[in-house]
C-alpha cells in the first residue's frame, strides 16, 4: 500500500461503488428494526435477513444467530489469504425510536436527502446509527472483490439500542468464530466534519433508583408541618450533596483521570450541548476532561405529586433515579459502592432510604499503541487527505466493547464510525454526512490493506 497509485486506485473503487452502497443504505433505512418496541420484532428479524443477504452476495458464509430471549445477530466470514490476520468487522442493524413523527423534516424510515451547514446529509433514523455502519464494512468487501487482502468476519449485533443484554452470551457462545487480531466497532464518531479520530476511552454507567421515605402515609401539612420532615424535602436536601459548589461530583472514592489535550471550543460546545443561552457550566478542569475522563451525575427521573392538583399532605415517599457516569479506570462495583455510601451518609432526619443499582456498564480505557494503531492512524490520514486523527474519549457508554475486549484479551479493539457532531444519531433529523461516509468507507479499504501489510501479531 506504500505505493500512491494504490491508494489512487482504491480511491477510484470506493468511488465505483459507493452508488450501489448507497442504495444498499436506504433500503436498509427502510426497515424499521427499532429493538426497543416489541411490536417490531418482525422488523428487527427483517434486518438481521437483509443484512444477512447483503453479506452473503460479497461471498461470505453467513448465519442469522441469536440467544434465548435475545434479538437476531448476523454472522459472515470469508476467509483470505493463508497466514493474513483476521479483523472482525462490527455494527448492528437495530436503531433508536424515532419518537414523534412531527419532530422530523421528512419521514424517519423514508430516506431523504438534503443540504446541512456542514454539507449533503442523507436523513433517516438509523441511516448514520448504525446501518452506515454495516454498510462501511460492505463497501471495504465490495471494493475488495475476489481479492480481500486479510480473512474478515462481519458480527452485526441486533440489541445495541438496548442494551447489548444476550451479547456477552453470543460472544461466548460463537467465540472461535469471532475470534480476531483485530476488531473494528464502527459504532462511535469523528471529532468534526473533516477531522477523524479514533475512540480510545468510554465512560461507564451506573444507574440506580433512590427512596426516601419519612411517613407511613400522607398526613396534613398543617397538622404535622414543622415537626415531621416530608420526603421531597428530604430527597431534595439528599440530591443536594451529590455535587459541590463548582458542580464537580461530590461522592468520594470515584475515580478521575486525565485527558487528552483537546481543544473544544466554546461556540462549539454552546452550539452541540444545546444548553440555554444563559446555562453556565458545572465542574472543573478542561471540557473534554470533564465529558470524557471525570464522573458526571444527573437525575434523570423524579417520583413525586404532580403539581397540578396536589393535595396539601406531606408526601411520605420520594423517588428519584439517579444516572452516573464512571470514568475510564474505575468499575462499576466501585462506583456503585461509593454512591449507595454516600447517599447512606448524607441521608437527613433519619428518614428511610433504599437504593436499587438497576444498570451498570464498564467503562474502557483503550491502549492505542501498536501496530493495528499505527495502521489505522495512517489509513485515517491519507483518507482525510493528510489530516491526522485525533484520539478521542466519549462521554456516553458502550459496554459490550468491555466485553469484547474481556473475550478477546489479545486483539486490538479500534473504536471507530461515521458519526459527527451534527449526526443527531438519537434524536429527530438523524443524518448521516454523504462526503465524510465516503471517507469513512476509503479509510477502512486502506486499513484492511494496511493490516495485511502489518501481517499477523507475533504473540
Amino acid at each position: 500500500m506504500s505505493h500512491h497509485a494504490d491508494t489512487t486506485d482504491l480511491r477510484a473503487r470506493v468511488a465505483d461503488v459507493l452508488p450501489g452502497l448507497r442504495s444498499d443504505l436506504e433500503d436498509l433505512v427502510r426497515i424499521e428494526s427499532v429493538s426497543a418496541d416489541p411490536a417490531r420484532a418482525d422488523e428487527v428479524r427483517r434486518s438481521a435477513e437483509a443484512v444477512r443477504a447483503l453479506l452473503a452476495a460479497e461471498g461470505m458464509d453467513t448465519e442469522v444467530v441469536s440467544i434465548e430471549g435475545g434479538a437476531p445477530a448476523v454472522i459472515g466470514h470469508r476467509a483470505g489469504p493463508e497466514g493474513a490476520p483476521t479483523v472482525l468487522l462490527y455494527a448492528h442493524h437495530d436503531v433508536q425510536p424515532e419518537n414523534d413523527h412531527a419532530d422530523w423534516d421528512s419521514p424517519p424510515f423514508e430516506p431523504t436527502e438534503r443540504d446541512s451547514p456542514s454539507g449533503r446529509r442523507l436523513f433517516a433514523r438509523g441511516a448514520a446509527d448504525d446501518k452506515a455502519g454495516i454498510v462501511a464494512h460492505l463497501g471495504a468487501l465490495r471494493v475488495f472483490g475476489d481479492d480481500l487482502p486479510v480473512s474478515v468476519t462481519v458480527f452485526v449485533e441486533g440489541e445495541e439500542e438496548v442494551g447489548s443484554e444476550t451479547l456477552p452470551a453470543l460472544l461466548a457462545a460463537h467465540q472461535e468464530r469471532l475470534r480476531a487480531d483485530v476488531i473494528v466497532i464502527a459504532d462511535s464518531g469523528n471529532w468534526d466534519v473533516g477531522v477523524p479520530a479514533l475512540t480510545t476511552s468510554l465512560r461507564g454507567l451506573v444507574r440506580a433508583d433512590v427512596e426516601v421515605r419519612t411517613l407511613t402515609h400522607a398526613v396534613h401539612s398543617g397538622m404535622w408541618g414543622g415537626l415531621v420532615p416530608d420526603a421531597l424535602m428530604t430527597l431534595s436536601r439528599l440530591i443536594s450533596t451529590l455535587h459541590d459548589d463548582a458542580g464537580d461530583v461530590a461522592v468520594a472514592g470515584l475515580h478521575a483521570g486525565p485527558a487528552a489535550d483537546v481543544d473544544y471550543p466554546e461556540e462549539r460546545l454552546r452550539a452541540e450541548s444545546g444548553a440555554a443561552p444563559g446555562t453556565r457550566w458545572i465542574g472543573s478542569g478542561s471540557a473534554v476532561e470533564r465529558l470524557w475522563t471525570k464522573p458526571s451525575l444527573s437525575i434523570t427521573g423524579l417520583d413525586a405529586p404532580k403539581v397540578e392538583g396536589a393535595s396539601n399532605t406531606l408526601v411520605p415517599a420520594a423517588r428519584a433515579r439517579i444516572s452516573l457516569r464512571i470514568a475510564p479506570g474505575d468499575t462499576t462495583e466501585n462506583a456503585a459502592a461509593r454512591l449507595t455510601e454516600h447517599l447512606e451518609q448524607h441521608v437527613a432526619w433519619g428518614a428511610e432510604l433504599s437504593v436499587r443499582i438497576t444498570d451498570t456498564g464498564e467503562a474502557t480505557q483503550i491502549d492505542a499503541t501498536g501496530p493495528a494503531y499505527d495502521a489505522a492512524r495512517a489509513a485515517f490520514a491519507e483518507a482525510w487527505d493528510g489530516t491526522e486523527p485525533i484520539d478521542m474519549g466519549v462521554g456516553g457508554s458502550i459496554p459490550f466493547i468491555a466485553e469484547f475486549l474481556e473475550a478477546f484479551p489479545r486483539a486490538s479493539v479500534l473504536v471507530t464510525g461515521v458519526e459527527d457532531p451534527d449526526t443527531r444519531a438519537h434524536g429527530a433529523n438523524e443524518g448521516l454526512h454523504l462526503a465524510e461516509f465516503e471517507r469513512v468507507v476509503l479509510a477502512e479499504t486502506l486499513l484492511l490493506a494496511r493490516l495485511a501489510e502489518a501481517g499477523r501479531p507475533t504473540a
